[in-house]
Order: structure tokens, then sequence, then C-alpha cells
């Protein structure tokens, strides 16, 4: 940290992970915030990173791909109450550790966990970013707008492996020894990495995503989540949430809201955490010190 900057001047930062990730793919962003004297504040989800388990078929190798689709989750029992709670504990830690000011941030499916942490303590929340996020209009799940027919061209369809109604999970394979496979999940998540960067972040990828988190409708109103300044920050080469996607629920909410959502955009894949850490950070921080 740069030591000439004191944290308790400025904003904390509150970082959520996205689907299959954990709080540790925000670890080059932090320490770019770091440098530039910010706080901020990573966790795995319930179901995620060192909170998630695997299901017994996961570790069969090679691979039982009929036993893989149809074995009950252990994740399964997670719902997207108990990820609003531990975020809103973060947004109370991070207050502390800054100005009082709180900027929460959210990667895909971590939009879901945004949305209701600002409806329930909007009044802790200076803004909301979503980085190629779920920013879901009221009453929408996640899983209505992947199956959106503006979400056609996303590769995560294609790389789902089992039944969520059978597993309770939406379930993909990171040690997949299919390099078709491999190669596709690459494109979708991580597209501007090299082939080493990309078989490190992988590793680190969990393969069951509780599935009553994606059918969880969105509960925002203007009262209370219309009253935090909204960002989102678009990425022109996603092949998650192309921008299109992007665009219609940038629209759908602003609709519903009396202020508008500010677009930003960056020339990245889905995880500019990783591949653009320093323009992500940048951007992060214009937002903070315009508050």
């Amino acid at each position: 940290m740069n030591t000439s900057i004191d944290p308790k001047q400025k904003a904390a930062f509150v970082l959520v992970h996205g689907a299959w990730h954990s709080g540790g793919c925000w670890d080059k962003l932090i320490k770019e915030l770091s440098n530039d004297g910010y706080a901020a504040v990573a966790i795995d989800l319930p179901g995620a990173g060192n909170n998630a388990k695997f299901p017994a078929s996961f570790h069969d190798r090679p691979l039982n791909p009929g036993v893989f689709a149809t074995e009950a989750s252990p994740n399964a029992g997670v719902n997207q109450q108990q990820r609003t709670d531990a975020i809103i504990t973060a947004v109370e830690q991070a207050e502390s550790l800054g100005n009082g000011q709180v900027i929460l941030v959210g990667h895909s499916l971590g939009g879901v966990t945004l949305s209701p942490v600002c409806e329930a303590v909007f009044d802790k929340i200076a803004s909301v970013i979503y980085i190629s996020g779920f920013m879901l209009p009221s009453g929408m799940p996640a899983v209505a707008m992947i199956q959106n027919e503006i979400m056609s061209s996303s590769l995560v369809r294609t790389l789902l492996l089992a039944d969520p109604e059978k597993t309770g999970a939406m379930r993909l394979d990171p040690n997949s020894e299919d390099p078709v496979y491999i190669d596709r999940m690459r494109q979708a998540f991580y597209g501007d990495l090299t082939e080493d960067d990309f078989s490190d972040v992988r590793g680190k990828l969990h393969c069951d995503e509780p599935a009553s988190v994606f059918v969880q409708p969105s509960a925002i109103t203007k009262e209370a989540y219309g009253q935090v300044d909204r960002h989102y920050i678009r990425c022109a080469e996603d092949r998650v949430i192309p921008l299109a996607g992007a665009d219609f629920m940038i629209t759908s909410v602003d609709k519903e809201m009396e202020n508008k959502t500010s677009v930003h955009t960056l020339q990245a894949s889905h995880s500019p955490f990783y591949s653009q850490t320093e323009e992500l950070a940048k951007i992060l921080i214009g937002i903070s010190a315009s508050e």
C-alpha cells in the first residue's frame, strides 16, 4: 500500500465474485486499489471458494458423464438470502476500513447479490458497480435473462453438464480433459488471457453453483435500490453477457428507476479483473473520486 495515502480518507470497496469463482479472483485488483490507498473486502460467498463442496463424481477420473449429470449437489441448499447476508456483513466491515462510504462492486452472477444488498442497506452504499453483471429488473431471475433470446450468443449454456432440477446446481467441469470443452470455457470467461494464465485460473474454479440463486427473482424498488448511484461496466469482447444483453438490462432497470445507470466500456472479455486489472482499477477509482 502507498503509505502516504490514508485509506481512512477514502471510500472502501466490497468486491463480490461471480459464478464458479471465489473471492481470490479479486487479488490483483485489490493490489491495484491498495496502491492508490483504497481498502477492499472480498469474501468467498456461501457455496463458493473455500465454502464450496464438490460432488463425489467430480473427483472420479475419467469422468462418468451420466453420474456427473445427475448426482445431487452438496451446494444445493445454499440460497440467495445467505449470500445477501454475507455481503451485508462485508459492507459493515468495510465501513470501518475507509471514510465510512462503501462502494459495492460485483461481477457476473455477483450482480444478483448486489441488488438485494443495495435494497436492504441502501443508506450504507455510496455507489454500486456491475462488471458484466446480472443487473436484473424487478421480478426477473437470472435464469430468465440467460434464456432470453438476446443472450443467444452466450457460451455459458454450452458449458453446463447437468440437469439443475436433478442436481440442484448449475454444474460445469473445470477439470475436464476435453480440449474442445476447455477451449470453450476459455473463450467464455477469459478470452483475452494467455494459455498459461488461463490454466492457472481455471484450476481455482468450483463446479457447482447453487441453482436456487439463478431462479430467485430480483426485488428492487425506487425507494431503496433506486437511491444508490449506479454504474455498469460493459465488456466489449464478453461471451457470457454480450453487449446486447448488458444494454438490455441497463435499459430495463433504468425504466424502473428515477436515476440512470452510468455506463462504462472496457475492450475486454468477461473477466477484466484478470486481463485488464489496471484499466478496471482506474474506472473504479474514478467513480470513487466523483463521490
